[in-house]
């Protein structure tokens, strides 16, 4: 059963995400307002305290800011890569919606949601399920935006209790099933890539995922390097930073919100115009091997399938596995059953060390019959 966000739990939350500062105990505070008059005299009788020492001080504290718990999160990677974002952050409705998501570092989930996955034992049900079964996943659910691009999916994702915003397209619906690289589909990619350039550009930090993706496992035990892009491969070579042969994929990937990440998505949307019958992820793939994230001074890393899988290069262990994407797959009816199937075999067998997972038939069958909607 989903739980509203505003019944998760507040205790859980204030202790994932806040510095825990030990309350002074009664003995303690008697003895400290004991002191407070004696303090007092001691205090004014040190009035030549020179400039020099106070200058002191400050460097020293600056120096020295205290112990890293203090500035850190144990659950979301802190950001490694600090952005001087907008001072004066946006009240509209965008910028209600990503603050209310929001963790208190500016990080949150993005996930794209459409009429064809509200319906009942769904794309949307089924993604939330994993969140639910998965392991320390169900707190996941409070920092998780969903960006419906239609109506009936917006009111389906309010009837949820979840955090929903409405992305509205002039002039383009996008409330059907696309069919794989139609030109439907291609603009609903560029489109999902500029919201995604806005949201950087409001200085929120965030994890993309694709709905057609299990969490079996929080992913933020493996999200806390220092790179500025942190993204899923359809294939891995091994090489956590060689870009000369891993394939991305863009249904998963964690970024931070910094000069460097909003110049690549200006970049990457710029080239929409010049990039006729191409999707999106297919441009950056293309970027990525001519040196783009290297011109921009980027730190990326390519995210090893062992722990994040997918079908086109499964996980060889269930106890490492954390995400399971519907990739090398065409037909999101093919995908559910699928990934329904890879669910439930990871349920039985969580824990061992040889991953043997079903075989998606259903996705070989319907690339076979050419059914192609996503």
């Amino acid at each position: 059963m989903l739980l509203p966000s505003s019944q998760c739990s507040e205790k859980n939350r204030r202790h994932i995400w806040s510095a825990q500062v030990p309350p002074m105990d009664l003995a303690t505070s008697g003895a400290a307002s004991a002191r407070e008059s004696s303090k007092a005299v001691v205090v004014g009788r040190r009035t030549g305290i020179t400039a020099c020492s106070l200058l002191l001080l400050s460097l020293l504290i600056y120096a020295c800011p205290g112990p890293p718990e203090l500035f850190s999160s144990t659950a979301f990677p802190v950001l490694q890569h600090p952005f001087d974002a907008r001072k004066n952050v946006e009240r509209d409705e965008l910028g209600i919606a990503l603050e209310g998501t929001s963790m208190k570092n500016k990080t949150l989930i993005i996930a794209i949601l459409n009429k064809a996955y509200i319906g009942e034992n769904g794309m949307l049900d089924l993604f939330l399920q994993s969140l639910h079964q998965g392991e320390n996943t169900e707190f996941l659910i409070n920092y998780l935006l969903l960006v419906a691009v239609d109506e009936l999916a917006f009111n389906r994702c309010k009837a949820l209790r979840l955090h929903c915003y409405h992305l509205v397209s002039e002039g383009v619906s996008f409330s059907k099933e696309a069919f794989y690289m139609s030109g439907n589909f291609i603009k609903m990619m560029w489109k999902r890539t500029q919201f995604l350039r806005e949201v950087l550009r409001r200085g929120y930090s965030f994890i993309f995922t694709d709905m057609d993706i299990l969490w079996l496992r929080n992913p933020l035990t493996r999200l806390n390097g220092g790179e500025d892009l942190q993204i899923s491969c359809d294939n891995y070579n091994g090489q956590p930073f060689d870009a000369t042969s891993n394939l991305i994929n863009t249904g998963f990937y964690f970024i931070s919100a910094n000069s460097r990440t909003i110049a690549l998505f200006d970049r990457w949307y710029g080239a929409m115009n010049s990039s006729s019958g191409m999707k999106d992820q297919d441009v950056l793939l293309k970027m990525n091997f001519d040196g783009v994230f290297e011109q921009l001074d980027m730190k990326v890393r390519y995210l090893d399938t062992d722990y994040f899988s997918g079908f086109c290069q499964k996980s060889k262990d269930f106890r490492k596995v954390i995400t399971v994407h519907a990739n090398c797959c065409i037909g999101s009816n093919a995908k559910l059953i699928d990934l329904r199937a890879f669910l439930e075999a990871w349920k039985i067998h969580n824990g061992t060390s040889n991953a043997s997972w079903p075989k998606h038939k259903s996705c070989l069958l319907a690339k076979n019959r050419k059914l192609i909607p996503v």
